[in-house]
């Protein structure tokens, strides 16, 4: 089944600096799921070396009163491209990061979506924000393009085409204006940082509670003994461009959002990129979202509320 119109113009609009707080529904609901065992005391402080940061970033996590709180930086943990670059002309700067969600998660039968001016999706563990879409667009002609403002109906993506460059590094990451280093897909860095390999990882939190995890997951969701996959997401590009849009001759399908579909059953995940399973730090099973390596990289939505 394709995703909704509805659905499908929220996820359009999901860029930095875009649209105001929308919510459509769907049929998948779970019961509420306690955290509060897990890396409740979860703080890292690591002088990062690279000469785009040459800093210490620092993440502190804890959890009180049915409550997870971040406080950090905003500083990356990790080796990081360099910033500013010839795409993307901002320097990495610290920030006052802070930002909290239930220890008891509750997957809803709402879509929230979030992303730029409706609020961050996530963090990973080291305090770096999630932020998958851009405000980049372009008008309906294509004549008219900008990596910032997102005043045009065509919404860029930053990675899986090559027509515009937003001077990502090689955690798929960049800066924005105020010095904000965050994620558009799969955060590289810290994933070998961590050193686990084929795992299932956990690497940050989604604003609703629900863990992340990073490309790896169970061939049966609800059996831990399975063996390990590449999971994938479960959008595909439409077969026709939408009404409207620029010419393919000058930007390929898979350059805008709106070139995207979700088709339910295609790959492993739902439209927020998330399914119901066990995992090494829930083996009774939990709703949890993946960072991929296929669209939409990280969640561009949550399921539980907010």
């Amino acid at each position: 089944m394709k995703m909704s119109a509805l659905v499908a113009s929220l996820l359009a609009l999901s860029a930095c600096g875009g649209g105001s707080t929308s919510t459509t529904t769907n049929t998948e609901t779970s019961s509420s799921t306690s955290t509060a065992d897990v890396l409740c005391s979860y703080a890292s402080n690591v002088f990062n070396t690279s000469a785009s940061v040459n800093a210490t970033s620092t993440a502190n996590w804890s959890c009180s009163g049915g409550k997870r709180f971040l406080t950090a930086n905003g500083l990356p943990d990790h080796d990081v491209g360099v910033f500013p670059n010839a795409n993307n002309p901002n320097a990495i700067a610290v920030q006052k990061v802070s930002a909290s969600s239930s220890l008891t998660p509750t997957a809803t039968s709402t879509v929230t979506i979030l992303g730029g001016p409706r609020g961050d999706t996530g963090h990973v563990l080291n305090g770096v924000k999630i932020d998958a879409s851009t405000a980049g667009s372009c008008d309906n002609s294509g004549a008219s393009c900008s990596l910032i403002g997102n005043s045009g109906n065509w919404s860029i993506e930053a990675l899986g085409q090559s027509a515009f460059n937003f001077g990502v590094d090689s955690s798929h990451a960049h800066v924005q204006p105020g010095g904000a280093y965050h994620y558009h897909g799969m955060p590289e860095g810290f994933i070998n940082k961590l050193g686990k390999g084929m795992a299932m990882t956990l690497i940050g939190w989604a604003a609703d509670g629900f863990p992340i995890y990073a490309r790896y997951g169970y061939t049966a969701p609800t059996d831990a003994k399975s063996a390990l996959k590449v999971v994938q997401g479960s959008y595909r590009l439409k077969a026709t461009p939408g009404a409207n849009r620029p010419a393919t001759s000058l930007y390929a399908m898979g350059t805008f959002a709106q070139d995207y579909e979700y088709v339910a059953g295609l790959g492993d995940l739902d439209e927020c990129n998330g399914r119901t399973g066990v995992t090494p730090e829930f083996p009774q099973g939990t709703y949890h979202y993946f960072a991929t390596d296929s669209y939409p990289y990280l969640q561009r939505c949550v399921k539980g509320k907010i």
